[in-house]
């Protein structure tokens, strides 16, 4: 297993925290309908106002977050990248604590992956947090919440990014049943469900287009826009590798899996839509 032991969000009553932190386990793995409709390309994101200073290109397109609160997921996500041929650059906490939000913008897609949603903010500093926002916001760069990354990227008194206009995420169902790591299937607006991992992650209600659902209904990966970046969130694991899977049983392949979490991938760098409800 990898460990993801993900995180609460501000609209969780402090009595269910204390239960919730009391039954999960010390170590975890890491972290109104609408009509279907195609997806279709995102328009151009506007340029950045001419106050903002210009962007300062990276040398590769994707930073991925590996600080302090990051699991094992990091290196999931680096494999689905390899797989990918898509150039990464990593940082870490003191790293992105002191870019700056051209920096940032130099970017494509920044992904944060699963984890300690807590732990991840508050190894950040508040204008870390805001300089992301910006980056997303104002410039346009794309944004990949994986897990503790989607509780991270919405409201979250935890230094959350906001990419969200305030909405805050809670646990899917399963965490309120005792229940902090397990397959779970998730449903799309057309073609096959996946059987994919999940542990202690976000159902994402309230915010953005619907990409998948978990089994009640409610949303396993959302997308949308967040000012001029695109932005996509997940309460589930497509990325995990065979070995996070030991002796459960699940109905989909780990490789077959893992091909969507490319596919996520390429729509998030691309800020290409994925197909939702």
């Amino acid at each position: 297993m990898h460990s993801c032991l993900i995180r609460v969000v501000a609209s969780v009553p402090p009595f269910i925290l204390v239960i919730a932190l009391v039954l999960a386990p010390i170590t975890f793995t890491a972290c109104g309908s609408k009509s279907q409709q195609a997806p279709a390309a995102l328009p151009p994101p506007a340029p950045p106002p001419a106050t903002l200073p210009p962007a300062i290109p990276a040398a590769e397109p994707v930073l991925l977050y590996n600080g302090t609160g990051t699991s094992s997921d990091v290196l999931a996500v680096e494999a689905v990248l390899a797989t990918l041929g898509i150039g990464y650059l990593t940082a870490d906490a003191t790293q992105l604590n002191a870019m700056s939000e051209p920096q940032l913008a130099g970017y494509k897609l920044i992904i944060v992956p699963g984890g300690n949603s807590i732990t991840i903010g508050e190894n950040l500093t508040a204008q870390a947090a805001s300089i992301i926002r910006g980056a997303v916001q104002d410039y346009g760069v794309h944004y990949l919440g994986l897990c503790a990354g989607a509780f991270f990227g919405g409201y979250s008194t935890y230094n959350g990014v906001d990419l969200t206009a305030g909405v805050s995420f809670d646990f899917y169902a399963a965490e309120y049943q005792g229940i902090h790591l397990e397959p779970v299937e998730i449903s799309f607006p057309s073609g096959a469900p996946l059987d994919v991992y999940w542990q202690d992650g976000p159902e994402l209600s309230g915010w953005g287009d619907v990409v998948a659902k978990f089994p009640d209904g409610t949303p396993a990966i959302v997308e949308g826009q967040s000012g001029n970046g695109f932005v996509i969130f997940t309460g589930v694991h497509p990325e995990a590798p065979e070995s996070w899977r030991e002796s459960m049983n699940f109905t989909t392949p780990a490789s077959v899996d893992v091909a969507y979490a490319g596919t996520v991938i390429q729509s998030a760098l691309t800020g290409t839509p994925l197909p939702h409800f």
